[in-house]
């Protein structure tokens, strides 16, 4: 591997590790949930929003990030984000109360929110062409392993809490945090990383698009060469300055002509991938599992195994991103989904629900969510948008994504009371036979084509819609 590409890998792993919080902070509270509802008696509206306030920070934290990430670049934003999670983790532990943990997870859900849209915003336009999908899907393989690791953390802490309980020792910090009330060295799991995240993000360069975009071409050439090569760096320099100087930077241009079909495609991938029921999952998976007739202990052990599937299926996608393409990785995914959940809502609406088959088909559906719906989503949102807007309309595909999690995780808990789990899931796979169809006739083929070369294909798109409305009105 060449020293440039040593350098790429750093930058894009660096930022990744937004995606690592991303899937940290959201899946330890699947640990939580049982621990912190028993200890502050939540009713069923209460659990989901102490689920689902993380989200909300989210939705507000990819809000402002669109905007300021196109106004102050996206390396500031990234620390922003990596500042607020740490700051998140510890008020999560030391939480005096249940307002206190749920503010502290609002806060922590701003952080992932900023995250979310920053991470592979950045990459995508650091990346050259060749690998900007695999790169991009660095940060949902980052995702999967903070799943992971959050699973496993969770798991470990809760069997040491058991331990602690068995032997009467509680006392001191170790035994409050871990033993009597395990929830809070849970979260205090997350802040470790954190701090590695806040320096890290130091050592990282700005967007070379962006830079050029502010005026600051001498940095970008700098950047692009360490990155690409020298020879290679004034090329791009010279495409990125061609496509930037024909941009207005009008929010309003994401709703005309080739880019409004850009739009609608980021944010229908952003629907159709919450709306598989994968937050569901693995916000609610250890309670599920509970249902079927585990234990805490057991069903944490479990989905442990579940988050290692996550994690070997997104190198699946790491993999083949770049060489089978979107569409191809999209479709499969999308079929394997379907049937898993099929499975799973026959087996619950059946009373088949055991333990062993439960875990062995939601390892199937992560599996194919891993290496489609899950990476692909990120991968075409960064890629097919002007850079001078490109924040922007991340922001637009992002919040939808906190959206339909907020509102799939607040409902759920209710939802479950009234409606057989099979049924759910039945819905789940019901709603994504329109995303086949969707990805055969809407969705492009990016793969392999420069961020310069896709936005130039939706501007020739708007052009020949102009050209079409202009000739009709004349006949």
């Amino acid at each position: 591997m060449s020293r440039s590409n040593h350098y790429l890998w750093f930058i894009c792993l660096v930022s990744a590790l937004g995606g690592f919080f991303f899937g940290f902070d959201l899946i330890v509270i699947s640990g939580t949930i049982s621990l912190v509802k028993a200890q502050f008696g939540f009713l069923p509206w209460q659990e989901g929003f102490f689920v689902s306030s993380a989200v909300v920070g989210a939705i507000a934290g990819t809000a402002v990030a669109g905007k300021l990430s196109d106004r102050f670049g996206r390396k500031n934003n990234l620390f922003l984000a990596a500042l607020v999670l740490f700051i998140s983790a510890m008020g999560c532990t030391f939480a005096s109360d249940a307002n206190s943990l749920i503010f502290y997870r609002l806060i922590g859900g701003f952080g992932v929110g900023v995250a979310t849209l920053v991470s592979p915003l950045y990459i995508a336009e650091i990346s050259p062409a060749n690998v900007r999908g695999r790169m991009v899907t660095l940060f949902q393989f980052a995702i999967t392993v903070g799943i992971m690791i959050s699973l496993f953390s969770n798991a470990a802490i809760k069997n040491w809490s058991d331990s602690l309980i068995a032997s009467g020792n509680l006392e001191g910090s170790i035994g409050w945090l871990f033993g009597a009330e395990p929830w809070r060295g849970m979260f205090l799991a997350e802040g470790i990383p954190g701090v590695f995240f806040v320096l890290l993000c130091l050592l990282i360069p700005e967007s070379p698009r962006w830079l050029i975009s502010n005026g600051q071409e001498e940095k970008a050439k700098q950047i692009i060469s360490r990155v690409s090569g020298k020879e290679w760096a004034s090329k791009q320099i010279k495409e990125i300055k061609e496509v930037i100087s024909e941009e207005t930077g009008k929010f309003s241009d994401l709703f005309k002509g080739g880019y409004k079909t850009a739009l609608t495609i980021a944010v229908a991938l952003s629907i159709f991938s919450e709306m598989s029921g994968i937050t569901v999952v693995f916000f609610y998976g250890p309670t599920i599992l509970e249902k079927a007739g585990l234990s805490l202990g057991d069903s944490l052990g479990g989905f442990a195994i579940i988050g290692i599937v996550n994690v070997l299926f997104t190198i699946v996608a790491l993999w083949l991103m770049d060489i089978s393409g979107r569409k191809k990785l999209l479709l499969a995914g999308t079929v394997g989904v379907i049937l898993a959940h099929t499975a799973i809502g026959i087996l619950f609406l059946n009373n088949y629900d055991t333990g062993f088959a439960l875990v062995f088909l939601m390892c199937a559906f992560v599996a194919f969510f891993a290496f489609s719906m899950g990476p692909i989503k990120f991968v075409i949102m960064n890629e097919i948008f002007p850079t001078k807007v490109r924040g922007r309309a991340v922001a637009i595909a992002t919040i939808t994504i906190w959206v339909c999690q907020a509102f799939l995780n607040q409902f759920f808990p209710m939802l479950r009371e009234i409606i057989p789990v099979g049924a759910i899931f039945i819905f789940f796979a019901l709603i994504l036979v329109p995303q086949i169809f969707f990805v055969l006739k809407v969705m492009p083929e990016t793969k392999g084509m420069s961020l310069e070369e896709i936005e130039q294909h939706w501007k020739t798109q708007s052009e020949e819609e102009e050209q079409s409305k202009l000739s009709s009105a004349k006949a």
